[in-house]
């Protein structure tokens, strides 16, 4: 069965009760007209969550409820017609997408065991609780499995609640999203097998074909779509629309290709999210807006379809279903829960851990109603099976955002990122990114400069300045010249508000680009500098002084120089090299800070280089880091050509300024020589600003 059958249930010729009369004659017929349809789904993605939440429910149960209300099953004022299903299947892959997008492959290595642990506790505890319950009630064995199978798979109808309780990236969640790929992708094999089983067609051949297939398919989408996704952002990274429009397209062809090799889509989804997170930085404003297209729109008209799919009224016309019923719903919530229970006890989590993966987990939608679809059209269950299912679906997705809601705050969280990474004194005091200054004056580099303060900025709900300086030379201005500084800073704030942070244009005249930017850190309070860096200095720069040479010597807060001949989404490494014996320990950590902060949001692994010289081989050196998970590699000799053969394609180069020596760069001449040598690789040299101590022994030291 296909996705496109997906949200769709078999016509089983219920009689109309006195009550649906009373309806039909409130409701003559549903409403048809385009515009009014699509008001009334506003409408209720407006007012159903608001109603909901005052009563200290999830919104999310409001747009179910809503949807049986406004169903055939209810007063009949929309129809389930094409366009509500194909809104609600894309609303389907939308949901499982933004599950796989929170779902990193650290992540998942990380956790794999608890994933797999909880995937087959949460698979085969409903299966053999589902067989053994079906069958005294005189359903075959083949019908047996099939309805445990709809027990065993669930649909994360609650995955938003955990965006808005902050606990997203936390050790459960990531176990439970592992989990739910490996319990929905055995539920949908089970289905194929029944259905194969049952048609007499379960031989040699049907295994060969989908095992293989499954596996290839698997390493296809998360190898090609982020080689595929790091070329295209290559080549149009400065379309804003073609990458949306790309992060689309990768979402419905993966789905769709999923779908042809007779794997559900659902899967096909969870996977493409997983894929495109490795490119897209989470805290972009790409991912911002793929995660607001979804939340607001696509995902709740699929809560709303699913309500539509509910008709509360088959108990009453089918007195038997309730038998029926309340043997499935009570087989299937117990079977969820013990699953849960059983393996946050084995993990040693608190009893919230495993309401919380309970909760997640319980919820039966999509993948249920395709799997009894499928079993009723080939006659292997009867009404009373189909009605007893869509009746724990009602439950189920009521009581699921219901449960995380209620146990999600009493959560013990443990975040992914912050596990492993000790916190020492220094870095404690150590929050940049609170007040950062970008200055924008090329539109070509202005992208990656603003999506590298982004990321620095939104972790720790800081403010972005982007800055503009005109030079007056002793002359007005001209109006083409604010024109462009206008548009620049327009373009910056665009940016800022797709990320959802507070953002302060500053559009200034001053004497000198170097003294406006310096001026303006002072003056509006910034902790953090952001400034472009073309890679090399002209012979006038080296005798005279370049403006990045006046605004490090003269910052008083620490300056990140950068250079981004490449997107920074491509970066697949970071490497933090440190090249110099005279660089203090605290400026280490607080750049090991910076690089930790974007080997997450990059979804990059993080590599430590130290180059020590020859002079101190053999010497023992106190570990710069505590954390195992970091790969730290000492090495010795010229520093430019050991940092350049630690670099890859798409590396991102992270370097702390040496002490600056009379008659060279303030950035020193290393990074120069790295850039000439990889002239492709992005880097960032971070700068700190010298104390009085450190001004004085520089001095003694000559």
């Amino acid at each position: 069965m296909g996705l496109w059958h997906l949200l769709t249930v078999a016509d089983l010729s219920w009689q109309p009760s006195a009550v649906t009369s009373v309806v039909a004659q409130i409701v003559p017929e549903p409403t048809t007209d385009p515009v009014a349809v699509f008001l009334i789904i506003l409408a209720i993605m407006l007012v159903a969550p608001l109603i909901v939440e005052r009563l200290r429910m999830p919104g999310i149960i409001g747009l179910i409820l809503a949807g049986v209300i406004v169903g055939p099953h209810g007063l009949g004022v929309l129809e389930r017609d094409n366009t509500i299903t194909l809104l609600g299947t894309v609303g389907l892959l939308f949901l499982m997408f933004l599950g796989g997008l929170e779902t990193s492959l650290d992540d998942l290595k990380r956790n794999a065991d608890k994933a797999l642990i909880f995937g087959l506790a949460t698979f085969a505890v409903p299966m053999v609780i589902g067989t053994a319950v079906m069958l005294p009630l005189g359903y075959s064995l083949l019908a047996s499995v099939l309805v445990a199978s709809c027990l065993a798979s669930h649909t994360l109808v609650a995955l938003p609640l955990l965006s808005k309780l902050g606990i997203m990236r936390t050790q459960t969640a990531t176990a439970t999203l592992g989990a739910t790929l490996i319990t929905n992708i055995l539920a949908l094999l089970v289905l194929a097998v029944v259905v194969k089983a049952n048609q007499g067609d379960l031989t040699l051949g049907f295994w060969l074909l989908l095992i293989p297939s499954l596996a290839v398919y698997t390493f296809a989408v998360l190898w090609g779509v982020p080689n595929l996704g790091r070329w295209f952002f290559r080549r149009f990274g400065h379309d804003e629309s073609a990458e949306f429009t790309f992060v689309l397209a990768a979402l419905f062809v993966v789905s769709y290709l999923a779908n042809l090799i007779e794997i559900e889509p659902i899967v096909g989804a969870f996977l493409a999210g997983v894929a495109i997170t490795q490119i897209v930085p989470r805290l972009s404003p790409l991912m911002n807006r793929i995660q607001f297209i979804g939340n607001t729109l696509f995902v709740p008209f699929f809560l709303i379809s699913v309500g539509m799919l509910v008709d509360p009224l088959i108990l009453i016309r089918e007195p038997r279903s309730l038998v029926v019923a309340g043997i499935i719903i009570v087989a299937e919530v117990g079977s969820k829960f013990v699953a849960a229970w059983g393996s946050a006890r084995w993990f040693g989590w608190a009893f919230s851990n495993g309401m919380v993966m309970f909760g997640l987990s319980v919820a039966q939608a999509a993948s249920t109603l395709a799997a009894i679809t499928v079993a009723f059209d080939i006659d292997l269950v009867d009404e009373l099976a189909v009605n007893g299912t869509i009746a724990m679906i009602l439950v189920s997705c009521v009581l699921s955002p219901w449960v995380v809601a209620r146990w999600g705050n009493k959560m013990e969280t443990q975040p992914e990122a912050e596990k492993g990474q000790p916190v020492t004194a220094e870095a404690t005091q150590v929050a940049l990114g609170q007040r950062v200054v970008v200055p924008v004056a090329n539109p070509s580099t202005e992208d990656n400069l603003l999506q590298l303060a982004v990321i620095l900025t939104k972790r720790v709900k800081g403010t972005l300045l982007p800055l503009h300086v005109l030079v007056d030379r002793n002359a007005p201005v001209t109006p083409h010249d604010r024109m462009r500084q206008r548009q620049l800073l327009d373009a910056a704030e665009e940016i800022a508000h797709a990320a959802t942070i507070p953002v302060e244009a500053v559009g200034r005249i001053d004497d000198a680009i170097d003294g406006g930017i310096i001026r303006t850190v002072q003056e509006r309070d910034a902790d953090l500098l952001i400034c472009g860096w073309k890679g090399f200095s002209t012979y006038r720069e080296n005798f005279f002084g370049s403006v990045i040479d006046n605004i490090v010597r003269s910052a008083s807060v620490p300056v990140l120089v950068t250079r981004f001949p490449q997107p920074i989404q491509n970066t697949r490494q970071i490497v933090f090299a440190i090249t110099g014996q005279r660089i203090r320990m605290l400026h280490i950590r607080k750049t090991l800070l910076i690089a930790r902060s974007l080997a997450e949001e990059l979804k990059a692994p993080l590599q430590i280089l130290q180059i020590v010289p020859d002079t101190f081989r053999g010497k023992n050196f106190a570990p710069l880091v505590e954390d195992t998970e970091i790969e730290l590699i000492r090495t010795s000799g010229n520093p430019v050509r050991r940092v350049s053969e630690a670099l890859e394609p798409d590396s991102l180069l992270i370097l702390v300024e040496n002490t600056y020596r009379v008659g060279q760069p303030a950035l020193g001449r290393e990074p120069e020589a790295i850039a000439r040598a990889k002239w492709e690789t992005n880097m960032i040299i971070v700068h700190f600003p010298e104390t009085p101590r450190s001004r004085s022994a520089q001095s003694a030291n000559g």
